[in-house]
């Protein structure tokens, strides 16, 4: 899960990967009461106080800023839950609330598959066309599945050496503002060797979904994010989701803090604002903006069945055993499973960029949902979104 600049949300295939580690931004937002404590939350709502009392320790014990949760339940909209624990701003003490906005980091991915799933839909490519088709420098072999699922063996750009240097410590903050065009990314990546055969191994690669976006806007002429925007923002109603313009360094609309210790490990890291930069080295791989509660609604919607037809949704589904990843996960076209140690699997997507960490998983039906966010990028904090999961899923669900 260490990535240098954008992170997939997950453990990287090698010690370099991503220093977004700070956007593993997906356990969801909340719409807890603001002026509620963490022990007056726990006591509201009983049947989520092992949830809770995992957050407060993240925040007592682990040190982030803030965290916020929201879980969403179709089959009873009595058992919708928020709960937050921490600030969202640590200046003025302000804690998160649910309309809050924070960069998802990789969770993007399975928004960038469902756009090409949609376009293989409309028979406008095919998951076993060849990318050369669209991007003549990509090597034979590699076919549209292969980047959505990371079987091209295209080597990730955020290992670069330069791209590193300028993502750990003091020189992010001299570099944060500079912009990547994905061209510019893909040429970084292919200056390295390949890292297998295509389709002869599996390995998490930022660039494969570069490429994917790149495929997207190729096809259908317009901008990546106007595509966000007309096939999955506006038509569920996901006011809170958008992908910046690369020139916008901003949060668009209520947002907290975002913080980052610049993936420095040693005591006396320092904390640093890193809420504006320019998101462009993460675009079609890492760059959405949303909310919890956006980000159930849409992983219920897709899981749901209700944006791909079915053999889209079955080809998304169809999952590979990741390697050198986060552990008992599976990868499919986009989304990921994993399983608890309670025997149950959960499904979603999660993502890191800086000061920012995600994830939602929930049932495979998209029925019930759960969205993290924690908006600090140290202690690794997967570990305190897995006993999240295991608390919601693992548990006989509470009785509203």
């Amino acid at each position: 899960m260490r990535t240098r600049r954008l992170s997939a949300g997950t453990r990287g295939t090698r010690g370099t990967r991503t220093a977004a580690a700070a956007a593993l931004t997906a356990l969801a937002l909340a719409a807890p009461t603001a002026s509620a404590s963490a022990d007056d939350a726990a006591a509201a709502r009983p049947g989520h106080a092992a949830a809770q009392r995992i957050m407060d320790r993240a925040v007592a014990d682990g040190g982030v800023p803030g965290i916020t949760a929201e879980l969403r339940d179709a089959r009873d909209p009595r058992a919708h839950w928020t709960g937050t624990a921490g600030v969202a701003d640590t200046a003025t003490g302000r804690e998160r609330r649910p309309q809050d906005r924070f960069r998802i980091g990789s969770t993007t991915k399975t928004f960038t598959a469902t756009l090409l799933l949609q376009l293989v839909a409309e028979h406008r490519l095919t998951l076993d066309d060849p990318v050369t088709t669209w991007i003549p420098e990509v090597p034979a072999g590699v076919t549209v599945r292969r980047l959505l699922n990371h079987t091209s063996g295209i080597p990730d750009y955020v290992t670069d050496p330069v791209i590193v240097s300028r993502s750990v410590g003091l020189p992010f903050l001299e570099h944060r503002f500079d912009g990547y065009r994905p061209e510019e990314l893909v040429r970084i990546a292919l200056s390295h060797p390949p890292l297998f055969a295509p389709g002869t191994s599996w390995s998490y690669s930022n660039t494969n979904y570069i490429l994917a976006g790149m495929i997207i806007e190729r096809v259908t002429g317009k901008p990546l994010a106007d595509v966000v925007a007309e096939r999955i923002s506006r038509p569920l109603g996901l006011t809170a989701t958008y992908l910046p313009r690369a020139d916008d360094p901003r949060i668009r609309g209520p947002h907290g803090r975002h913080y980052s210790k610049l993936m420095l490990t040693t005591p006396d890291a320092g904390v640093h604002d890193v809420t504006e930069l320019n998101p462009s080295w993460g675009w079609a791989a890492g760059g959405i903006v949303s909310t919890t509660g956006d980000l159930d609604r849409f992983f219920g919607a897709l899981l749901g069945g209700r944006l791909l037809p079915p053999a889209q949704q079955e080809a998304m589904l169809t999952m590979l055993t990741t390697r050198n990843w986060i552990p008992d996960t599976a990868y499919g076209l986009g989304v990921s499973s994993i399983r608890l140690a309670c025997g149950t699997t959960v499904w979603g997507m999660g993502g890191a960029i800086n000061g920012s960490w995600t994830y939602t998983y929930g049932t495979r039906d998209g029925r019930r949902m759960l969205s993290v966010n924690v908006n600090g990028d140290w202690n690794d904090p997967i570990a305190t979104f897995t006993d999240l999961l295991q608390a919601e899923f693992c548990a006989p669900a509470p009785t509203p």
